[in-house]
């Protein structure tokens, strides 16, 4: 299974550690989506940033 990550909301005004988060995901421009695998260490970083993203879940 795989995460379906999309930015809605700009980081700019965010913490440092937020900024660093979302370019770490892939993000750079909002509305940009990104696939991610579904693990863990993925699902640590969307909730650190998670008033920031919209999440869905695609089936392969």
């Amino acid at each position: 299974m795989k995460l379906k990550v999309t930015l809605i909301k700009s980081p700019i005004a965010s913490l440092p550690k937020h900024k660093a988060t979302v370019a770490a995901l892939g993000l750079h421009k909002v509305g940009q989506t990104v696939e991610k695998p579904d693990n863990a260490a993925i699902r640590g970083q969307i909730f650190a940033v998670k008033h920031m993203v919209k999440v869905e879940e695609v089936n392969e």
